[in-house]
């Protein structure tokens, strides 16, 4: 399992609209082969800044199955328009703790 790690930062004023956008997007996404869950956190800190956190069962499912699909050509249509800068995704694996 990996999981895609992305901070968003939604253009002012704009933070509303987006998360009801993201909620529609959702429905995209965990409909992909090889999700396994998400989450959007809002920071408290900061307005308009979001960390979307995506479990996916390999680092292809992402990049090749959702990227390539026509399934994410909709989820960019619905969400990429909001961003200011747009972000850079990164993947990351389970560090083993034990021996």
């Amino acid at each position: 399992m990996i999981v895609e790690a992305v901070m968003l930062q939604v253009k002012q004023g704009m933070e509303e609209e987006y998360e009801e956008a993201f909620r529609q997007a959702s429905e995209i996404i965990s409909s992909m082969k090889g999700y396994i869950s998400h989450e959007l956190q809002r920071c408290m800190e900061v307005k308009g800044k979001y960390l979307l956190l995506v479990k996916w069962e390999t680092l292809e499912d992402h990049t090749l199955g959702f990227r390539e699909s026509n399934e994410y050509q909709k989820w960019k249509n619905l969400l990429h328009h909001f961003y200011d800068p747009f972000p850079t995704v990164e993947h990351f694996e389970k560090v083993r703790l034990s021996y």
